[in-house]
């Protein structure tokens, strides 16, 4: 099981580091309207954990984009919106 570690560096931007069979590092940043709409009173950064643990049951870490905006999980994979929702809650 990967460990995963999310750091805030400002508002929107996270530094999140996944250590698996290799270590990965990803620079998260996530619209404040776009984490209200999914997490509501969720705190961003168990959001972007668990969008971590949502994106690390469906591909390895290696191939997790190094730099993305939190949305764009959705392009990928259509049911994530939902599915983080449920995780959240």
């Amino acid at each position: 099981m990967a460990k995963v570690t999310v750091t805030r560096c400002d508002d929107s931007t996270f530094e999140v580091v996944v250590e698996d069979a290799a270590m990965t590092s990803h620079t998260v940043t996530v619209d404040p309207s776009y984490a209200a709409k999914l997490a509501g009173g969720v705190p961003v950064e168990m959001l972007v954990r668990r969008s971590f643990d949502f994106l690390l049951e469906r591909e390895p870490n290696l191939s997790i984009l190094r730099q993305f905006e939190l949305s764009l999980i959705g392009r990928y994979f259509p049911e994530y919106e939902r599915v983080i929702r449920g995780m959240l809650s």
